[in-house]
């Protein structure tokens, strides 16, 4: 998984489509401990199947409860459709691209 460290508090996480993006997220949740907020980079992300936005929500679960931030950004429109149809866009936070979500994660 391409892993950018941004900052002691801050990975950003550039995702690619399956079978690497449910290996992307099993590593990432490995990696929650690490007490660092994420920013999930979908752009080279064509699709998910339903098993990725289970893992998309264990994966938020677990940071929540680890007080750590998730912010999705770079989603196409097709994936941004299946967001708004699941509802799953009043659950994780959004942004159009790396640069603003890691500049909504430094103001929160």
């Amino acid at each position: 998984m391409p892993i950018e460290k941004w900052s002691d508090q801050v990975n950003v996480i550039h995702l690619a489509d399956d079978p690497q993006f449910s290996d992307d997220l099993t590593a990432l949740e490995q990696q929650v401990a690490t007490k660092s907020a994420a920013v999930l980079d979908f752009g080279a992300v064509r699709m998910m199947t339903s098993s990725n936005i289970a893992r998309l929500l264990l994966l938020r679960k677990k940071m929540s409860r680890a007080d750590r931030r998730l912010v999705l950004c770079n989603l196409s429109t097709q994936l941004w459709g299946s967001i708004l149809v699941t509802g799953l866009d009043q659950i994780f936070d959004f942004s159009d691209n790396v640069t603003t979500a890691l500049a909504t994660l430094q103001m929160a």
